[in-house]
């Protein structure tokens, strides 16, 4: 991206309704604002000014979802607001108080312009009165966001499945889908009939028929806890 300003670099990724916000926003602060490529341990990152740069260096994800990018990018310029209002005080902590303050300052003015989804706005307006450091650690948050991620190709959201259509997860399991019991699906997998219950936001890929492994138990066995799956929608990469 060179040297092109904070604005041009990240309007590609923002909500349209969001830009000129965060037009305004950037305009109070020296920054380099660098997309950068996905990564599974973090969504952002930021960077005080040091020898050699006297901007603060922000990184963001490029494969977020243009209300997971926005909220990385105002995460990641509190981190800077604190920075600037602190410095005399160079021990404040990451997400400690300081930093929490400023991210509700810049983060209530979104949410009351209207920009949002009424959904993502209330759960962002929730995280305001207690902001974590990683979105997986605010699950209504996490969420509300996950709604407006693209299906990656033949997948889809294990809410969407009908009634009884097969399924597998990334791990290889398959599983038939049952009833919706609140977020998550009543599932049970084949060949062993045991009960999981998978997150309705899981994209799975969908199977077109009965997997041949089905016939080995067809009576349902008590519910078994998934951790594993339970992860997929359960903890994330962080912020910086």
């Amino acid at each position: 991206m060179g040297n092109a300003s904070p604005v041009i670099v990240v309007r590609p990724f923002l909500p349209p309704a969001a830009v000129a916000h965060v037009e305004l926003l950037l305009a109070g602060y020296d920054l380099h604002v660098r997309i950068a490529r996905p990564r599974r341990t973090k969504l952002g990152d930021h960077r005080p000014p040091a020898t050699g740069w006297t901007a603060h260096r922000i990184s963001i994800n490029a494969n977020l979802n243009p209300y997971a990018f926005l909220t990385t990018l105002l995460h990641e310029v509190a981190h800077a607001a604190t920075w600037e209002r602190h410095r005399p005080r160079r021990r404040v902590r990451p997400h400690g108080p300081e930093w929490k303050r400023e991210f509700e300052a810049i983060l209530a003015p979104v949410v009351g312009a209207g920009v949002l989804p009424d959904e993502l706005a209330a759960a962002l307006a929730r995280s305001m009165r207690n902001p974590l450091a990683a979105t997986c650690s605010d699950r209504g948050l996490a969420l509300a966001l996950a709604r407006y991620d693209e299906p990656p190709p033949g997948r889809v959201r294990v809410e969407d499945l009908v009634e009884g259509a097969f399924f597998r997860v990334e791990g290889g399991q398959a599983f038939r889908a049952d009833r919706q019991v609140r977020t998550r699906r009543k599932c049970f997998e084949c060949g062993t009939g045991r009960e999981y219950r998978v997150h309705g936001l899981l994209f799975v890929e969908p199977l077109d028929a009965e997997p041949t492994v089905m016939a080995r138990s067809s009576q349902p066995r008590r519910r078994k806890t998934s951790r594993r799956l339970r992860r997929r929608v359960g903890s994330g990469p962080r912020f910086g």
